[in-house]
């Protein structure tokens, strides 16, 4: 099976590497199939999870979150926090260097923050990181960060795997959209062939920081949005990791003896955003009514056989300072007087898309078409490939023709803010952040708003618990399921974890 096409690849040179980029040497390698294709190797640029897990081989921030998305330091030493909350300053780790040689210091980590906080530089992560009003070198070994207000999450924020410090001598050569073809940091890989929609390979940094990683002399990621595909590279060893297995094929793969299969559980929401700006999804009874018209039971065993269940709140439980509403119950009957009573009795024809266009999304949105003809609403349907994305979704309301799309997004931070703010939150509006169907809610904002203003986690919970209420009512979504993390691997390889939010945690990845 020919998954790729390495003359379409981009190839840097072993003399922007320092070393071969075909390393016949490998003694160790390892490939891992994806379902989607990569968006970006610029962390800062990136809003897929897929895209900047891949980019953690090569950068590494100055927090991070271990497999079981625990926070921990990665490049800073340690950190204090004023007592106004308004400035955080961060010790880093002595004797780190960048891929070029370099060593890495307080001025880089000024140049990449400046750089993401510059709103005319458009990246997708201005929105992570806004709150930032100015960084500074204090010493060589210091950097201290002043907020425009106090912002209680901002360490996990810091974690988030979008802050992946990149060389600045990158960051000069390279502007705009070229800089994600050449990536430069401080990780345990460098780049060796990237092309975004068929192949991402590394080759061991021979110069990283932690002594005797990494313990693999290659990793290629490769996108095989069709299940089958990246099911049958596992079975005949061209793929040694693969993420997501495809429901309907686990209890095959684990009856392989030289296969493993590893379910966990995720804070990844699935749901169907609707545009608050257009008729008939301006009107709450519309909206309830589709919530309504989906049996998410149902909808769990068809899509994902039944290794998910059905949403409970706005976040997942595991996300810290989520609550549980308990699922939105089916009742077709209800849908349809909630329709006459918007004024549709006959229903109406709509649009709706989907983020993916994966074997498990086309299953989710033609589950839906079915579920939604029930109550008298025709759909059409069109699942998105990864390069559509920006022209479909990334539009100022007035531009934007999306009535209902499907998604899901995982807190990447571990904590509700990002689970919430860049969906819901007014200042989230696309193409600013993931709003997508430019929904507001003045409760929702200020809550979140005040939630972030203070460390009591009573006052914090508090604030938070009165936004998810009010916007779990108002129903911006279709809330649909809380799926599992499923991958599959050959016997042997050890150190590749899915994490919660469904990012790679791969640091100690070896293969027998």
């Amino acid at each position: 099976m020919k998954i790729t096409k390495a003359t379409a690849a981009l190839v840097l040179s072993g003399a922007i590497l320092g070393l071969s980029a075909s390393p016949a040497f490998a003694a160790k390698s390892v490939t891992v199939a994806v379902a989607s294709t990569f968006t970006t190797m610029d962390p800062f640029d990136a809003s897929d999870t897929l895209s900047y897990s891949a980019a953690k081989s090569m950068y590494e921030g100055l927090f991070g979150f271990d497999k079981d998305m625990k926070l921990q330091n990665v490049l800073a030493e340690s950190y204090t926090v004023s007592d106004d909350g308004l400035e955080y300053t961060i010790k880093l780790k002595k004797g780190v260097k960048f891929h070029d040689g370099t060593e890495f210091q307080a001025d880089a980590v000024k140049v990449n923050f400046d750089r993401v906080t510059n709103k005319a530089n458009g990246l997708r992560r201005y929105t992570l990181y806004y709150n930032i009003a100015k960084t500074e070198v204090i010493d060589p070994y210091t950097v201290k960060f002043t907020l425009h207000k106090p912002f209680s999450a901002f360490i996990n924020q810091l974690g988030h795997a979008s802050g992946g410090m990149i060389c600045p001598s990158a960051i000069a050569k390279y502007p705009g959209k070229q800089l994600a073809f050449h990536p430069c940091g401080t990780g345990p890989f460098k780049l060796a062939e990237y092309n975004p929609s068929e192949k991402l390979r590394v080759v061991k940094n021979p110069d990283y920081r932690i002594a005797g990683l990494p313990k693999i002399d290659e990793l290629t990621f490769l996108p095989v949005p069709e299940n089958s595909s990246r099911v049958a590279m596992l079975r005949t060893g061209e793929a040694q990791f693969i993420f997501p297995v495809p429901p309907e094929q686990v209890k095959s793969v684990e009856e392989q003896s030289n296969l493993v299969v590893t379910k966990t559980d995720s804070i990844i929401e699935r749901y169907v955003a609707f545009n608050h700006q257009v008729k008939p999804f301006n009107n709450v009874k519309v909206r309830q009514a589709l919530n309504y018209a989906v049996n998410k039971e149902a909808l769990c065993k068809v899509a994902f056989s039944g290794l998910a269940v059905p949403a409970k709140g706005i976040a997942p439980k595991g996300v810290e300072f989520a609550d549980e509403f308990g699922a939105w119950p089916y009742d077709p009957k209800k849908a349809r007087e909630l329709l006459k009573e918007a004024g549709y009795p006959n229903g109406f024809t709509a649009t709706l898309w989907s983020l993916y266009n994966h074997t498990t999304a086309q299953k989710v949105i033609q589950f839906l078409q079915q579920q939604f003809a029930q109550v008298g609403v025709k759909v059409s349907v069109m699942a998105m490939e990864a390069g559509q994305r920006s022209a479909y979704i990334d539009q100022k309301p007035e531009n934007s023709k999306l009535q209902m799309i499907y998604a899901g997004w995982s807190s990447s931070t571990g904590e509700l803010d990002w689970a919430v703010r860049p969906l819901l939150a007014t200042d989230s509006w696309s193409p600013v952040a993931s709003n997508y169907g430019y929904y507001s809610n003045p409760t929702l904002d200020e809550n979140f708003t005040n939630a972030l203003l203070t460390t009591d986690k009573a006052k914090k919970q508090a604030f938070y618990s009165t936004a998810q209420k009010a916007t779990w009512d108002d129903c911006p979504w279709i809330y649909l399921v809380t799926e599992q993390n499923v991958s599959g691997s050959v016997k042997g390889l050890t150190g590749f974890h899915i994490q919660p939010d469904a990012g790679f945690e791969y640091s100690q990845i070896d293969i027998q």
